[in-house]
């Protein structure tokens, strides 16, 4: 008989989690031990029972679910955290695996893919949506996609973003741009705001797993 695969649900809505357990349930090797309404109680629940995939919503009440994945991950070393969201869009997906998730489902899909994705995550595997699968090949889907809870980022935040990854201070930036060190500023208080993120370093990691400093942006 094969291993139980043991699963954590965060979702901020009682009847989606319903939902979830009784499709993860109707197969013999899942066992869902534990609900989550909160990412407060994911991690929490995570760190006590150490699943080996947590399925994990976006949007939570107290923290956005890219930041909770980060933190049950964490908390829980071991485990693996496919995200099952409505957002049906690439940056998300990138900013969800640049915080530690390996498997990303918009919510639209199919009950047997939720299945596959949970096995697949739990043998090691990664799993994407088809939709968003097929659009990471495409020539367009490449960094002018870089996205988050804020919205997407025009041409001229990426590049903004860009040189703030590769450590350009303010008033470098406006000299290379050819624009005013206040005009800097707003664009990268837009682009905190956009991707919700306020760090350095964390700009810098959203920037490089978006492909941005392999690869010139376009101009404004």
């Amino acid at each position: 008989m094969a291993e139980t695969i043991r699963i954590i649900l965060c979702d901020d809505h009682t009847v989606v989690r319903a939902g979830l357990r009784r499709v993860l349930e109707e197969q013999e090797d899942l066992e869902v031990v534990a609900e989550a309404g909160t990412a407060a109680e994911a991690i929490a629940r995570a760190g006590e029972l150490h699943p080996d995939v947590v399925v994990m919503d976006l949007g939570l009440p107290d923290a956005s679910g890219i930041d909770a994945t980060d933190a049950v991950l964490r908390s829980s070393p071991g485990s693996t955290v496919l995200v099952l969201t409505v957002h049906d869009d690439i940056g998300y997906l990138r900013r969800a695996f640049a915080a530690g998730a390996t498997g990303y489902l918009v919510k639209d899909a199919a009950d047997s893919d939720l299945v596959t994705a949970v096995r697949a995550l739990a043998a090691g595997g990664e799993h994407v949506h088809p939709r968003l699968g097929a659009a990471l090949m495409r020539p367009d889907a490449s960094p002018a996609a870089l996205a988050g809870p804020g919205g997407e980022l025009s041409n001229r935040e990426i590049e903004v973003l860009r040189l703030i990854a590769l450590g350009f201070t303010n008033t470098e930036i406006a000299e290379q741009l050819v624009v005013s060190v206040r005009t800097v500023e707003s664009h990268r208080s837009h682009i905190q705001t956009k991707l919700g993120v306020r760090s350095r370093a964390k700009l810098a990691s959203l920037a490089r797993e978006a492909g941005l400093l392999e690869q010139p942006t376009n101009g404004p």
